[in-house]
């Protein structure tokens, strides 16, 4: 296949996002065809898909079949649009409608239990394996409840439809950033503190806007970000569960410490911690994932922005407490190891940061995250003590 000239514009969106991703097509090939027999669509062989590939991304063809779709949105975690995929038509008669109107009619308390249930297996799903199919899985899911939401009549039935559209678009939009793809992570949110408003749920709105900020930090805005977590706390103060409270406190030490406010940030983890409740564990909001161990990780990866040596002690401490089963997720390993590699790296210390750097690689491989593999790729080793630049 041709390669693209250097300075040379991606003639498709599919070409500029697996250059934006760093994949080769052989990559995206082999994908298409382990996970084609998984989920039933249409196979090829190897080099009937490169010719196919190539074809794609040089706008010769477009991509119709919805198999190769779905392929795409789950390899690279992009939605249609951003992949430059022909719009669904929809059929905008009043047949449609009055339909649609029907279907909202039919929900009812069980139906509504079934999305949360829905919302709740991805999430564990997420937690165990990350972000690699479960993200395409959240749109489609995303959508079908925001069907039933805006065509329901029901006042009690968009609250609670309302309420679960909220958790399912952060969990969308947290694994949308660890794909890394920031704009529909964004947006995620954004829609998230709009329904969080129409669940009336001021801990929902609060743990949206939160998370959002961390999207700010990725992108380098940290005062942005603090001034949206410090919103985040005062919507959710007096009003929100002891946990969230803790959560939120963390939230925003990270946000502090970004910023350089390293007094304030340590006084943020200090509230997170007094305010962490005895059994951290909410049924109401099984979206907080969070106990002693978690606290000192993210007090560790603070440390680690705010240049403190005592970092790794941190970090090490929370690697230790990755034994207790059950309270960790994969996404949050991969992150703890990172930081270690960066960690060591700032102490001169190129044999741990090897290590972790290779630990984490592997993790960021297996669950496709490419936040993480784009953190990597910016780690410097430190010259080994002994070795000298001259020649």
């Amino acid at each position: 296949m041709a390669a693209k000239k250097r300075g040379e514009q991606p003639r498709s969106r599919l070409r500029a996002v697996r250059d934006e991703l760093g994949y080769t097509q052989a990559q995206v090939v082999r994908f298409f065809l382990a996970r084609g027999q998984q989920i039933g669509g249409a196979q090829a062989t190897e080099q009937s898909m490169l010719i196919m590939m190539s074809r794609w991304e040089n706008g010769h063809v477009e991509v119709t079949d919805p198999a190769y779709q779905r392929l795409f949105r789950e390899f690279y975690g992009r939605t249609n649009e951003e992949l430059g995929f022909p719009p669904e038509i929809e059929n905008q008669s009043a047949e449609e409608l009055r339909e649609r109107l029907i279907i909202a009619r039919s929900i009812d308390p069980a139906t509504l239990d079934m999305f949360q249930r829905q919302v709740n297996d991805l999430r564990s799903s997420d937690h165990k394996f990350g972000a690699v199919v479960v993200l395409d899985q959240l749109n489609s899911l995303v959508r079908q409840i925001e069907d039933y939401r805006t065509f329901s009549v029901s006042s009690r039935h968009r609250e609670r439809l309302a309420a679960i559209l909220t958790d399912a678009r952060t969990l969308a939009g947290w694994t949308a950033l660890d794909r890394g793809s920031q704009l529909q992570a964004w947006q995620y949110h954004e829609d998230a503190k709009v329904s969080a408003r129409e669940a009336d749920s001021p801990h929902l709105l609060a743990h949206a806007a939160a998370q959002q900020a961390v999207i700010l930090l990725d992108i380098g805005q940290p005062a942005e970000a603090v001034e949206l977590l410090e919103y985040a706390r005062y919507v959710a103060e007096n009003r929100a569960p002891s946990l969230l409270q803790s959560w939120l406190a963390a939230a925003h030490g990270e946000g502090l410490a970004a910023d350089g406010q390293r007094d304030a940030a340590l006084r943020a983890f200090d509230d997170a911690s007094s305010l962490l409740p005895t059994n951290p564990v909410d049924p109401e909001m099984p979206f907080l994932l969070l106990n002693d161990g978690q606290l000192v990780r993210w007090r560790g990866s603070s440390l680690l922005r705010l240049g403190d040596q005592d970092a790794i002690n941190q970090l090490e401490a929370a690697v230790r407490g990755l034994a207790t089963p059950g309270l960790n997720a994969v996404r949050g390993q991969t992150n703890l190891y990172v930081d270690l590699a960066f960690a060591y790296a700032a102490a001169g210390d190129s044999r741990g940061a090897l290590e972790y750097a290779r630990t984490a690689r592997q993790l960021a491989s297996r669950i496709k995250s490419d936040r993480q593999q784009r953190r990597l790729a910016t780690l410097e080793l430190p010259v080994p003590r002994g070795r000298s630049d001259r020649t």
